[in-house]
């Protein structure tokens, strides 16, 4: 099967997102940068958190039923790439939360 640790790598880092992304508007920390997302986030967690596990869902379908091609390789590459940039944010602003920036 094509891409499956990729993919599941990216779900991860999706939930992960998810929730420290609740963590810090929860608290006051940071404001939601998605506009779409922020109106989720102002209906509730559940449909927040929903939202996100449908749109990662869809994506891992995709990556697994065309992961042997070549666009495909290079989206999950891209992706990974993007959300390891979303994790060096969040991890800074875990840092500015505990006033250590």
């Amino acid at each position: 099967m094509y891409l499956f640790r990729e993919t599941i790598l990216l779900f991860t880092l999706n939930l992960v997102d998810a929730f420290l992304t609740l963590l810090w508007v929860r608290n006051g920390v940071a404001p939601e940068g998605n506009h779409i997302m922020a109106e989720l986030l102002d209906v509730g967690d559940s449909a927040f958190v929903g939202v996100k596990i449908a749109m990662g869902l869809t994506t891992c379908t995709v990556l697994l039923l065309w992961g042997d091609r070549k666009l495909a390789r290079y989206g999950a590459a891209l992706a990974i790439l993007v959300y390891a940039g979303v994790m060096a944010v969040h991890f800074l602003t875990g840092l500015t939360a505990v006033g250590y920036v």
